[in-house]
């Protein structure tokens, strides 16, 4: 094995004089590097964009979410609601009633609207939707026999409403109860007590209301909408999904994170992915010069290939010995390319070197990074293995060689 390695490295690294081969090896050694690096990187920027973007979903978005499978509301006790904050990784469980309702006010045409009914100190634990709340306050007692409603900056601003104003608010199921018992549709008079800043990247407009208020607008008696939990590590939303799903049965539907935003993270993977798949070309490139290297350096050696032979060794000692330059070149364009990419995506993360276009009107300035480990071994195995089945074929070739046609070729 000592034997095949010196031969390798002498075949690869002689210094005698620059050839076509040399020069060769190169620019493979030069395309893996830079490949490996641009991988790295790229993916490291996406892994940031996911982060950035999850950290905005999230904000509105429990870890979990326990809905019924087969009805519009989901019976749960509050011994229930107990038993489900003591699982492991939960630390906050909020159960909410949320359907669509009819705005009535004197200052605009009527628009319907989103409805959440919440207890707001658990809610605030479990979200920060209503975390930044720019005028009035976030409570929704009953003050002078009115409740108290969150609006979001769009909807005062499309409403012209401000805090202390009084609206009305009639559910889709008031309205089909008129209808169908022919009564006069009842409406609940609600003040407008605090209006918080919408995140940018949530479209849906949300009417925060006191639970028990939620409950005589839609008239929902015990049961909820659903019940959301947070954990203390998102990660471990999956494993819990399972565990409830085996305690509750298929009667409840459970959703994590990712279930509940499936299409926006799924896109987000694909691009990451996709981008992975497109820069591999440039490393099969490098990979393409490898093969063509390893050939020439077969037909210039193949007198020494005849002489390796005929001294004893085997053809499964030559295919190593150029399926081992192979991996030289590969271990030393992924080494110095995965150096250069951890470097560039660190420097990146710490300093923001490269500024993101129109940055003023987004949350971030830079570029975010994220260095993921398993990318990274996923980058630097890609890169390895193309490497070795470059070099399958000329080790190959080297191995078929017949030492007395080679040696009276010369």
């Amino acid at each position: 094995m000592k034997a095949v390695n010196t031969i390798a490295k002498r075949y690869l690294f002689s210094r005698k004089h620059i050839s076509l081969i040399s020069t060769l090896t190169f620019i493979s050694i030069s395309g893996v590097t830079i490949g490996t690096a641009l991988l790295i990187i790229v993916l490291s920027v996406f892994n940031g964009f996911f982060d950035v973007i999850q950290s905005l979903l999230l904000a509105n978005d429990p870890d979990i979410r326990i809905e019924s499978a087969e009805a519009r509301s989901v019976a749960i006790s509050q011994e229930q609601l107990n038993q489900l904050s003591e699982l492991p990784h939960v630390v906050a469980v909020s159960p909410y009633i949320q359907g669509m309702s009819l705005i009535a006010h004197d200052r605009a045409r009527d628009n319907v609207a989103t409805v959440k009914g919440i207890h707001i100190d658990k809610y605030l634990d479990l979200s920060f939707a209503l975390q930044d709340v720019r005028e009035g306050s976030k409570n929704l007692e009953v003050r002078n026999n009115m409740p108290g409603v969150l609006i979001s900056e769009r909807t005062a601003n499309r409403e012209m409403l401000n805090v202390g104003d009084r609206i009305a608010l009639l559910s889709t199921a008031g309205m089909q109860r008129a209808l169908t018992q022919f009564t006069g549709p009842r409406s609940f008079n609600f003040q407008v007590r605090g209006i918080y800043r919408q995140n940018r990247f949530i479209d849906e407009d949300i009417i925060y209301i006191d639970i028990e208020a939620a409950r005589r607008l839609f008239s929902e008696r015990t049961n909820y909408t659903g019940i959301d939990l947070r954990l203390t590590d998102n990660r471990q939303a999956n494993s819990l999904k399972r565990t409830l799903e085996s305690e509750l049965g298929s009667a409840y539907l459970i959703s994590t994170w990712y279930d509940l935003k499936k299409s926006q993270y799924d896109v987000l993977n694909m691009e990451k992915w996709g981008a992975y798949l497109i820069l591999m070309i440039i490393v099969l490139i490098a990979v393409l010069n490898i093969a063509g290297s390893l050939t020439m350096v077969v037909i210039q050696k193949k007198r020494d290939i005849g002489i390796l032979m005929s001294m004893g060794f085997s053809k499964s000692k030559i295919r190593k010995i150029f399926l081992t330059q192979g991996w030289f070149i590969g271990i030393i364009g992924c080494s110095i390319g995965g150096l250069l990419g951890l470097s560039l995506a660190f420097l990146q993360d710490t300093y923001g070197l490269v500024k993101l276009a129109g940055a003023e009107s987004f949350i971030i300035e830079a570029y975010p990074v994220v260095i993921s480990p398993w990318d990274v071994l996923l980058v630097l195995g890609g890169s390895l293995l193309l490497c070795l089945f470059a070099s399958w074929y000329p080790a190959k070739l080297a191995a078929n060689t017949d030492p007395s046609e080679a040696l009276r070729y010369e």
